[in-house]
């Protein structure tokens, strides 16, 4: 093909083919002018492109996006220049040439030739696209149209990049929507429970037409107590989990000594358990660190707790070292274990494994609460199991929030 025109005609086709399919295919807006913007650049020469965005009041135009691709520009200094011509812009809703008044001026930085494009939905105007030459020459018609095609596919990006946002937004509503739902579902059901048996029981204590002998009395008794000890339980967990997920938990943070906590803990469950074995392994000495004593004593009372009602008669090991990054505890018991397909789960809210959705035993928020107190102490906790080899959980806290090591 000898004519030049021609060729160049078939090369900007090839260009618009490309362009397209970059904003098509591309995972976000920012590659997506990043690519844009190297392919354009091989056929229309530009030194700098602004792209201005109206805000989300409409009383003005924001940087979203600003390339300074002459030579030797600096970004924060070029984003300056257009943002006359882009109000103007917003305020015609049509495409303006600006060129420099004064021609005899040898300095090509200050004779920019400005071209600025509306960027239009339905006639709804989302910004301006911005292109700048120093020193010319001029914009030809067909460059004009070339940018126009570039502006309408970056409007394509944006309102694309909007969707995307709904969207999100509206899956976490739904989502939102839906924790809420069985919130009140699972607060429904946890609650009937334990308030059936204490009205039973209670009913029947009060009938006038039975009495009833002294051991049969405390039997009954000690039900509605159980069960009223389990609906306090059941509520501190729910408002608990309100909290944790809100963001409103408060913590006292303080210098503590984990191997005295645990050893005041294990006095207390040993005067309600005398039967359960607890050996506890420290590699003394320990350093203190920084948290809060009463939550980070439920997270253990929580842990020894599963261990006795899960894995009864079994031992329970929890052991405690220190290193210059932090402390590590463990808790292990010999107990039954759950399946390794469930351990991705066991931390979610509402989560039960199947023993325990068979019986009335834990509202599922135990563990929930857990890994969120110790988040909150900028630690992590971790689980491991199978069938019949036991449960394991492994919990690293830092010496303090800041996540700075222990001097050596």
């Amino acid at each position: 093909m000898k004519n030049p025109g021609a060729k160049l005609a078939i090369l900007k086709v090839e260009h618009l083919f490309q362009i397209s399919e970059i904003v098509t295919k591309s995972p976000n807006w920012k590659l997506a002018l990043d690519k844009t913007i190297q392919l354009l650049r091989t056929v229309f020469i530009f030194d700098n492109i602004v792209l201005y965005k109206q805000n989300p009041g409409g009383d003005g135009l924001d940087v979203m996006y600003a390339r300074a691709i002459g030579r030797g520009r600096s970004g924060e200094a070029d984003i300056a220049w257009g943002e006359e011509l882009a109000n103007k812009v917003s305020r015609q809703r049509k495409t303006i040439i600006e060129e420099p008044t004064n021609s005899a001026e040898e300095n090509r930085i200050k004779r920019p030739f400005i071209l600025g494009i509306p960027l239009l939905v339905s006639n709804h105007y989302l910004g301006t696209l911005i292109f700048i030459r120093f020193g010319g020459p001029p914009f030809a018609p067909s460059q004009i149209r070339l940018a126009e095609f570039v502006a309408h596919q970056v409007t394509l990006l944006i309102e694309r990049n909007r969707l995307e946002c709904d969207e999100e937004e509206l899956q976490a509503q739904y989502k939102q929507v839906q924790l809420q739902q069985e919130f009140i579902s699972t607060i429904t059901h946890e609650l009937r429970s334990p308030l059936g048996f204490i009205k039973g029981y209670t009913t029947t204590l009060l009938r006038p037409d039975t009495t009833w002998d002294e051991d049969t009395r405390f039997e009954f008794l000690q039900i509605i107590d159980r069960e009223t000890d389990h609906m306090q339980e059941l509520i501190t967990n729910l408002l608990d989990s309100a909290r944790l997920q809100a963001g409103l938990m408060e913590m006292n943070f303080q210098p503590i000594r984990i191997d005295a906590l645990m050893s005041d803990l294990l006095v207390r469950t040993q005067l309600h358990n005398p039967r359960t074995v607890i050996n506890l392994q420290v590699n003394q000495p320990l350093q203190p660190i920084t948290g809060d004593p009463a939550r980070l004593t439920q997270v253990f009372e929580n842990l020894i707790s599963n261990a006795i009602k899960y894995a009864p008669g079994s031992e329970l090991l929890i052991k405690i070292e220190q290193d210059k990054a932090g402390t590590s505890i463990l808790f292990k018991d010999y107990g039954p274990g759950i399946s390794s397909e469930y351990l991705p789960l066991i931390f979610e809210r509402f989560f039960r494994g199947p023993d325990q959705a068979m019986s009335s035993q834990g509202s599922g928020l135990g563990l929930f609460i857990c890994k969120q107190i110790i988040q909150a102490h900028c630690g992590k906790i971790a689980a491991e199991s199978d069938i019949g080899e036991g449960m394991v959980f492994h919990i690293f806290l830092p010496y303090d929030r800041s996540g700075k090591e222990w001097p050596a």
